[in-house]
């Protein structure tokens, strides 16, 4: 007996409620939507000439992102994202890249490990022509790797609703050549431990990392984060030293002879 669902057909264009998230995403980041300002259905789905279903499941999609609220008896509104917001929300991001990375360190693979060079040397590539756009872009592509690596559906959800945060303040993170080059530098180190399986101190390394552009973002806030390259080199002497002592030790029980792995 066959199945009542028919199968799905395979089409690598967006759908229309994707792009209608799109569009309303970037007209509440550039302000053409501006904070507080009422959202109709009815006249969303008019300027973008499609029905008003695509445009329901946008509003869902960016109420889960905290872009939009919805009032009782009053409607659907911009979101007013104050700076204290998104530094709030900038916080919770530093944690969960963390932990991220820290998930990566400890189960890449060769694939996931060349993917992610891959994005590096795209970072790198923008950086050296002085691209922010490009960088912008290189950016979001290796986070937006490193998350899906991880497989964790939660992880990767939680950092999609705070994607309003990260599109808001990258700018001022990547406005000055020397912030460019700095999270060029970060990034290689954080690549650096993930390929070394070194997990806590990828963790460590991508939150300074993101703790230290919310300095940035929001020189104010009175965060003092770690600057990355130093937790990088305190963490190069921890792992050495723990790397010589499990060496040591494999040495020792295999009659002096290195461990083949």
């Amino acid at each position: 007996m066959p199945h009542p669902l028919q199968p799905l057909v395979a089409d690598d264009a967006p759908s229309l409620a994707e792009r209608a998230y799109e569009r309303l995403c970037e007209a509440i980041v550039d302000g053409t939507l501006p904070p507080g300002r009422k959202l109709s259905e009815r006249s969303l789905a008019a300027a973008l000439a499609i029905s008003a279903q695509p445009i329901r499941e946008a509003l869902r999609r960016l109420e889960g992102e905290g872009l939009v609220e919805s009032r009782p008896r009053s409607g659907t509104f911009v979101a007013a994202l104050d700076e204290d917001r998104l530094l709030e929300m900038g916080l919770i991001r530093a944690s969960m890249e963390g932990v991220a990375a820290g998930l990566v360190a400890r189960g890449a693979t060769p694939e996931d490990l060349a993917a992610l060079r891959d994005r590096m040397e795209a970072i790198s590539a923008a950086t050296a022509a002085d691209d922010p756009e490009g960088l912008q872009e290189a950016n979001e592509a290796f986070h937006g790797t490193l998350h899906a690596i991880t497989g964790n559906a939660l992880l990767i959800r939680t950092l999609r609703a705070l994607r309003a945060y990260h599109v808001m303040s990258r700018g001022r993170v990547l406005a000055s050549s020397t912030e460019r080059a700095l999270a060029e530098a970060e990034h290689a180190a954080i690549l650096n431990r993930i390929e070394a399986g070194a997990a806590e101190e990828a963790e460590a390394l991508m939150r300074a990392h993101t703790l230290r552009s919310l300095s940035v973002a929001f020189p104010g806030a009175g965060l003092e984060a770690a600057r990355p390259m130093e937790t990088m080199r305190d963490g190069e002497h921890d792992g050495a030293d723990s790397g010589r002592r499990a060496g040591g030790a494999a040495r020792a029980a295999s009659g002096g002879r290195p461990c083949a792995a």
